[in-house]
């Protein structure tokens, strides 16, 4: 039934209110955001209500430019977030608030009597810290743990042997240690101390306070919300309610009046979770109308800044490469590419995800958990690179490392890529490390957060001997083989001398190897690189200190210098585009070539590709393939030599 006109005025005086109401931005940080795109349609609609940390960031950046967003409310928890991870929303929470944003954060507890201080950390970023009366403050510092299980392997009759290059390359200690090395504990002593380095330094900031007295409150923590209270750590005591009931007042504050209400009624604020406040800001900009008006505008300067961009970037070796001295390897733009036409209104940075360990093959079945798979993220680069749109690339890694084939395969595609002139920035999550570090290399730009763990430049291989444990429990095994090393990798028979020097070589050849790319990629001498290498561990900020990353930030920085080094223009916000980004249908299908998008996301024929480089090698019964893959996943590293030593989560 229609209403009065009165009535229906009234309506589309609500509607319109509605539209121009100020905007309360919600952020959940009480699980740990999701890194990199999933690979398979099924991970993706599990996986659909968690909000990405791209998305978290993004959607910042984009309120920090509406008036309607001035008031941002986090919920913060302790989730196991790594350091690096809170770092890049702490940028992004700052970025807000200098643009005249207000942030408030909001904890039920910073752990429950112990636990809380990344989370802490991360709520330092805040305009303000709101507390649950009945919540502590665990502010209780750094700490990581590390298990050594050499006794119970002995006792189930099982010994590793096991060859690594260097001493710091501590990923199997675990097994072969009764307790920490020297070398093993300078190593993890020092991420412990960096990662203190940072969160005091955040929280003496934030808070107005000394570095020292920030160590005297961690020293006396866990304390209750009213002391916490007492000592300024946290700025008020409240539930949620009252925290949200603050913000939306803080809301209409900031926006005041609407001038089309006659009646000089208070705006009503709208809540809005950042993700969908995002969604919402990409629609709009990507509308057709939007596109048609913008590719209208830049008619007259594309024709003629399309001819000077095939002069500028068309060939390797132009302002637009600076590939690194002495490059492994002549890097030759081929049939697969073609140059970029550098466009001011359309031209966008490609942005290609690395997120698990390094494997070679493609994407994996669904549900085994992300990989930075060799075929696919090489398929994306050659999709970007037959894009004449794509003006530069940033390639964020997620990676303690894997496969040293696969490794060195990524490297040398991104080289295909930045041939054609365009500028390839790598992004480093809250690890990228051994085999993420290597594939990091053959970037123009290294961007790392200062918590980030990266480096381990180093190789291990080996394998578990449980041929006493079969016996203990009285299973047999009978083996004929063609060759002298046709069984070296047989868990059920340890090395002989031969086969041991055969290890020995390739650890050898490989460490040599990734030194060499290091010293390349870094303009160092190999001295100086074995020195930084010898499969040691850096937080960002050391490795940034010792020249083996270049800048320090999180994805947005590096988006933003992509830009830049393309020639973009500087006041422009950067066209991003996800690569690939196929429909579910592609996914599905099988591609027809290895050239076309569809090629980076197809899913695995079957299990075996993917499981192969994950358990132990070698072709095993099934009853042995229980107990081995058991084994495997309690102890030795199993996606490959370049794989970054365990150093336990930063609490």
């Amino acid at each position: 039934m229609v209403g009065t006109p009165r009535q229906v005025v009234a309506d589309v005086q609500r509607i319109a209110r509605r539209r121009n109401a100020p905007i309360v931005l919600e952020l959940d940080l009480t699980s740990d955001p999701v890194e990199g795109v999933p690979t398979d349609p099924l991970t993706a609609a599990v996986s659909h209500r968690r909000t990405g940390l791209r998305e978290i960031v993004d959607g910042l950046r984009r309120a920090a430019r509406d008036e309607r967003a001035s008031v941002v409310v986090a919920h913060v928890a302790a989730c196991g977030m790594p350091l690096a991870r809170v770092q890049e929303i702490r940028d992004a929470v700052a970025e807000f608030r200098a643009s005249g944003g207000a942030a408030y954060a909001y904890a039920d507890t910073f752990g429950e009597f112990g636990g809380g201080t990344v989370a802490y950390y991360l709520a330092c970023a805040f305009d303000e810290i709101w507390l649950a009366p009945p919540g502590d403050l665990g502010l209780t510092g750094v700490a990581m743990e590390t298990p050594f299980v050499r006794d119970a392997l002995d006792r189930l009759g099982v010994t590793v042997e096991i060859g690594q290059r260097h001493e710091y390359k501590n990923a199997v200690n675990t097994l072969v240690e009764r307790d920490f090395t020297p070398a093993h504990r300078e190593a993890l002593a020092r991420i412990v101390d960096s990662s203190a380095e940072q969160i005091v330094a955040g929280i003496a900031q934030s808070r107005g306070l000394s570095a020292d007295q920030v160590r005297r409150m961690i020293d006396i923590a866990p304390l209750a919300g009213h002391v916490a209270l007492s000592v300024g750590l946290v700025d008020r005591i409240g539930y949620r309610d009252e925290i949200y009931e603050y913000a939306r007042e803080r809301a209409r504050a900031l926006a005041g009046r609407d001038p089309g209400d006659d009646a000089g009624e208070t705006v009503e604020p709208v809540l809005r979770y950042v993700s969908a406040y995002r969604r919402a800001a990409v629609r709009k900009a990507e509308s057709p109308v939007r596109r048609a008006g913008s590719f209208a505008s830049s008619l007259p300067a594309t024709i003629f800044l399309r001819e000077s961009g095939r002069s500028r970037t068309g060939t390797a070796g132009g302002p637009g490469d600076e590939r690194p001295a002495g490059a492994a390897g002549p890097s030759r733009a081929g049939a697969d590419v073609v140059p970029p036409e550098i466009d001011p209104h359309t031209s966008v940075v490609a942005l290609v995800h690395g997120t698990g360990p390094v494997v070679l093959g493609g994407a994996t079945m669904p549900f085994s958990g992300p990989v930075l798979a060799a075929d696919a993220v090489t398929a994306a680069f050659r999709a970007a690179a037959r894009d004449p749109s794509v003006a530069a690339a940033v390639f964020r890694v997620e990676s303690p490392g894997g496969s040293y084939v696969a490794s060195d395969v990524v490297r040398r595609e991104i080289e295909r890529f930045r041939s054609t002139g365009r500028p390839v920035v790598v992004s480093m999550g809250s690890v990228a490390a051994s085999g993420g570090y290597f594939v990091a290399l053959a970037g123009d730009v290294i961007v790392a957060n200062p918590g980030t763990l990266t480096g381990s430049i180093g190789v291990f291989g080996g394998k578990q001997v449980v041929r006493d444990l079969f016996d203990k429990v009285g299973i047999g095994f009978g083996a004929v083989a063609a060759g002298e090393n046709a069984l070296m990798m047989s868990p059920r028979q340890p090395f002989t001398q031969a086969e041991r020097a055969k290890l020995d070589e390739f650890l050898d050849r490989v460490y040599a190897d990734f030194v060499d790319k290091v010293a390349q990629a870094r303009r160092m001498s190999h001295g100086d690189a074995h020195e930084l290498a010898r499969g040691r561990v850096w937080t960002g900020a050391d490795a940034h200190r010792h020249g083996l990353v270049d800048e320090l930030g999180g994805l947005a920085h590096a988006i933003d210098l992509a830009w830049a080094r393309a020639g973009l223009p500087a006041g422009e916000t950067p066209r991003v585009r996800l690569t690939p980004k196929p429909s579910v249908f592609d996914r599905l299908r099988a591609p027809k070539s290895s050239e076309e998008p569809a090629a980076a996301s197809a899913l695995a024929p079957g299990l075996g590709a993917g499981l192969a480089g994950l358990g132990l090698r070698g072709a095993l019964l099934v009853g042995e393939r229980l107990l081995g893959a058991g084994l495997a996943r309690a102890g030795l590293p199993g996606a490959g030599p370049l794989v970054m030593p365990p150093v336990g989560e930063i609490r």
